[in-house]
């Protein structure tokens, strides 16, 4: 079974085969890989962000779509045949243990769900049902992307008719915010980024202005549009330190800051605002619930209410990941699509 394993960190990943374990555990499954997507946590891993990675060599990746082959003892939401997204918030079902993989005599270590492979082992409440004529290749986005846009802003902003909302950030998870802003009508909705065409894709799902982050007197313009005493809610999806103070700066005293993207390092603010009503608020994968949540969305999605099409906007085969992951890298790409196999 082919596989992209994290051998080296700050390295590109090994593209070779490794052994499925020959049993499944229990609440374990077992799911042939269609489709996997990247996201800025694997980045983040290869890049080792948070320090060198202590349980090399292993398996990435946390979003995907697949089809079941097998299950192990205990499991009752999924079974063989069934079509699936991996994902790595917990929904419904048993948390079983990580799936230990063998490359070359050695052991290979993976999490709870892992998706740059042709086949993985996860645990049951990673994964969730979905019709089997909901196409296989939009279904990662249900992995990571959407869950956690739409939920900062049902879940953790609760964000309201009319509010302004600034969004710092307009990759995948930035879009959907955007997205579902627009579907709970606040207005504007501002969005920063430092490149101009996520800034244009961003306003075909709502973003209603832009701006460079390198725009002179940026802090003026927007509040032009918001008013001058800040936003309702500013959202930061880059983890960037300095971006987040300027997040919190732009939030009026009664306004919140969500912060999505996780901070390297410290972060300075003004915290009195905080002992009244100024809200600083960390996201975890925008409290989404993925086996209550996909469904609903899958419903607005074949209604029309809700678009997805235009989020993914380049797709490899998983010999070409490390193009992928440097594509991605870049930031001149939306989502990007891995296909499994021929």
């Amino acid at each position: 079974m082919k596989s992209a394993i994290l051998v080296k960190n700050r390295k590109p990943l090994v593209i070779d085969n490794i052994e499925l374990p020959k049993n499944l555990k229990f609440g374990q499954v077992q799911v042939k890989i269609i489709y996997s997507g990247i996201c800025g946590s694997q980045i983040d891993e290869i890049d080792a962000k948070k320090g060198i990675d202590k349980y090399l060599p292993h398996l990435l990746g946390h979003e995907g779509s697949g089809i079941v082959e097998k299950t192990g003892e205990g499991v009752t939401r999924v079974k063989k045949g069934d079509h699936v997204v991996l994902h790595w918030r917990k929904s419904s079902g048993i948390e079983a243990e990580a799936a230990k993989y063998m490359w070359n005599g050695n052991k290979v270590n993976a999490g709870k769900v892992t998706t740059f492979s042709e086949k993985s082992i996860v645990s049951e409440n990673r994964l969730t049902a979905i019709p089997k004529n909901f196409d296989l290749r939009l279904a990662p986005l249900f992995g990571c992307s959407i869950p956690t846009g739409f939920g900062v802003v049902n879940n953790d902003a609760q964000i309201k008719i009319g509010q302004s909302v600034i969004i710092f950030g307009l990759g995948g998870v930035g879009l959907n915010i955007v997205q579902a802003s627009k579907m709970v009508s606040a207005n504007p909705i501002v969005g920063i980024d430092i490149n101009q065409k996520k800034i244009n894709l961003a306003k075909k799902f709502g973003l209603t202005h832009g701006f460079i982050s390198k725009t002179k007197n940026l802090k003026d313009k927007i509040f032009n549009i918001v008013g001058n005493k800040g936003s309702d809610v500013s959202i930061d999806t880059t983890g960037i330190s300095k971006v987040i103070e300027k997040a919190y700066d732009l939030t009026n005293e009664n306004g919140k800051t969500i912060l999505v993207g996780v901070p390297g390092d410290k972060i300075s603010i003004y915290s009195l605002p905080l002992h009244f009503k100024k809200i600083l608020k960390g996201s975890h994968g925008g409290s989404a619930v993925p086996d209550i949540e996909i469904p609903r969305y899958i419903r607005l999605i074949k209604e029309k209410k809700m678009s997805v099409k235009n989020l993914i906007t380049h797709q490899f085969n998983l010999n070409k990941i490390n193009e992928a992951i440097e594509l991605f890298r870049s930031g001149k790409s939306g989502r990007i699509i891995i296909k499994m196999g021929k």
